[in-house]
């Protein structure tokens, strides 16, 4: 194929594989594009940089093609499902699939079909979300930088040389590179909004036990999350509601059609005293900073909160919950310890590592969880949401094993979870926004905490800056 013609074809490709889902679904009910096109658009681009990028580690082409031409024929009916119906999505390869191996990026599961399908992945089927296959991730969900043993590592689309961050980065790389519209990963120390973060991309950890995590693959079941990946907060908003929950009565339910009009004029954010800030890279700092002067041009009253338990509470109270809980979870499937030599060596290690937790100390960190919530409590009594950097550092180079900050080094696993924990252990809802690129060219992405429930105000403020900054419209040159 001669050079010209291929960059078109890459061109017209890239138009489609980088609208927004409502600007999808507009032109699909006008009937300006159709279904078939969207899947066939992403599935090229699958096609042409998968063996780059490592995103996918099932990719269903045939099931795909056969959903896009039921969608095409319900659509052209006028039997729309709403905005969803038509678009093409990817799913965290922990998330079972009927019919479909589900790996959870592990070598025991790697030939594993389920015989039915996650509550989400139910739920996105009945909204008429087309599936092309399942992502890539840190073996069982245990790590955050998509460094996978049996699978090979996520690339950034950004970088190649650069991690994905986890442990959803399959889902992260695949939208930042066009190759699907969204995604559903999972959170139990950040694993939806590290990779957004480092891919530029939105992602939203709700409120604990709001998205069903039946039929996921667990890591810890007291910590684990399902949420939304997605290019931008408006798509983000739009998958939560396929997937959501009940809310309580006197919450407000995410709508993406009034993201615009539920922010006040004025609204409170809080910039925390203690912890979140206590060693960031200096130019990660210097995108908040910059982030929280724009809300502040918004309506946004940016306030000083303390927050001096947190660090106190949150290490050993996380690390020993999680550590239990996931080598419980192994030995009663029977992998662990009876096929440990079929774990990557870091899944081993941190398995190991949970059989020496006494219950003493277990007990201790569910118990450590009220210390915690505290200082959130206190803040959420002065302030609407939490501004703090979604990592420390932007994304590390593949193979790297510590960073330094500020003249301190520390592991790059801790260095990316450290600012995320919070929020898997308090269960409060968290979502990470693009907000600004390194000298580098690698994306920095703003964390924002909210109350519980408080998923359509947080949304509502991301949206709010997301409109006023230009940094969502910005993707990787990957032709």
């Amino acid at each position: 194929m001669p050079r010209a013609r291929s960059r078109a074809n890459h061109s017209a490709e890239s138009e489609l594989a980088f609208l927004s889902i409502q600007e999808a679904a507009r032109l699909l009910r006008r009937k300006e594009i159709s279904p078939l096109e969207l899947v066939e658009s992403a599935l090229a681009r699958i096609a042409r940089l998968n063996s780059a990028l490592n995103a996918f580690i099932t990719v269903v082409p045939e099931l795909a093609l056969r959903a896009a031409k039921i969608a095409q024929r319900e659509i052209t009916r006028g039997k729309s499902k709403g905005p969803l119906h038509g678009i093409p999505i990817s799913l965290k390869d922990n998330i079972w699939t009927r019919g479909i191996r589900t790996t959870a990026g592990s070598k025991i599961l790697a030939d594993f079909v389920p015989s039915d399908d996650a509550d989400v992945a139910k739920s996105l089927s009945r909204a008429g979300a087309i599936l092309l296959g399942k992502t890539n991730m840190h073996e069982f969900a245990y790590g955050v930088t998509n460094e996978n043993p049996h699978f090979g590592p996520a690339r950034n689309p950004w970088n190649r040389e650069r991690i994905t961050g986890g442990s959803s980065g399959g889902s992260a790389a695949a939208i930042a590179g066009g190759m699907c519209f969204a995604s559903v990963g999972t959170d139990t120390g950040g694993s939806i909004r590290i990779p957004s973060a480092l891919c530029g991309i939105v992602g939203l950890k709700p409120t604990f036990d709001l998205v069903s995590v039946a039929g996921i693959v667990p890591l810890a079941s007291s910590l684990d999350h399902a949420g939304p990946l997605a290019r931008g907060v408006t798509d983000a908003c739009i998958l939560l509601e396929a997937i959501v929950g009940d809310y309580p009565k006197s919450a407000v339910r995410p709508d993406h059609r009034k993201l615009r009009s539920i922010l006040p004029k004025r609204f409170r954010l809080g910039w925390p005293e203690h912890y979140f800030f206590d060693r960031v890279d200096a130019e990660v700092r210097a995108a908040i900073e910059a982030a929280a002067k724009v809300l502040g041009s918004l309506g946004g009253r940016i306030e000083h909160v303390p927050m001096p338990r947190l660090a106190g509470a949150l290490l050993p109270g996380t690390n020993n919950i999680a550590l239990v809980e996931a080598t419980r979870y192994h030995e009663s499937q029977g992998y662990f310890p009876a096929r440990a030599g079929e774990y990557g060596e870091d899944v081993r290690h941190r398995l190991e590592q949970g059989t020496q937790v006494r219950a003493l100390d277990y007990l201790r960190g569910l118990a450590m969880k009220a210390e915690a919530e505290k200082d959130f409590q206190a803040a959420f009594d002065r302030v609407d949401a939490i501004v703090a950097p979604a990592t420390t550092v932007s994304a590390t180079r593949i193979g790297q094993q510590d960073v330094e900050i500020a003249g301190e080094t520390e592991t790059v696993r801790s260095a990316l979870v450290r600012l995320n924990r919070p929020a898997n252990f308090t269960g409060y809802p968290a979502i990470s926004v693009p907000c600004g690129f390194t000298r580098e060219g690698l994306p920095v992405g703003m964390q924002l905490i909210g109350p519980r429930w408080s998923e359509a105000r947080l949304l509502a403020i991301a949206f709010a800056y997301e409109q006023a900054t230009e940094w969502h419209k910005r993707h990787p040159n990957l032709i």
